[in-house]
């Protein structure tokens, strides 16, 4: 019973671990090679069109795009881009802005 206990509960870190990491979606229509560098380790995958490279560097890392030094982006662990014209954007939304506090008209103007 207590093995069946911890392997539930290292079944929900592990899957908590995957949805916060980093998904990359090729939205060209050519190959992009990405390269993901997490402090000392990388991994390179070729994306062809369309396709999703999804669940890495789960605490961010750096990308590079087909081997260029110059077009690194650094990740959070929750990003969501994608390539489109051979450039790294983000999918997921920006946090809403507050709204603008309340402001009660002055005497003589119209609110």
């Amino acid at each position: 019973m207590r093995l069946a206990c911890v392997v539930g509960v290292m079944g929900l870190l592990l899957s908590s671990t995957a949805a916060h990491a980093v998904s990359i979606t090729n939205r060209d229509d050519r190959d992009h090679k990405v390269t993901i560098i997490e402090g000392d380790a990388k991994t390179e995958h070729m994306l062809k069109p369309s396709q999703v490279l999804a669940g890495v560097c789960a605490r961010g890392c750096t990308v590079r795009l087909n081997d260029d030094e110059e077009d690194e982006y650094q990740l959070e662990a929750n990003d969501v881009v994608s390539i489109e014209e051979s450039s790294l954007y983000y999918d997921n939304p920006d946090t809403p802005a507050a709204p603008a506090p309340a402001t009660t008209p002055k005497p003589g103007e119209k609110g």
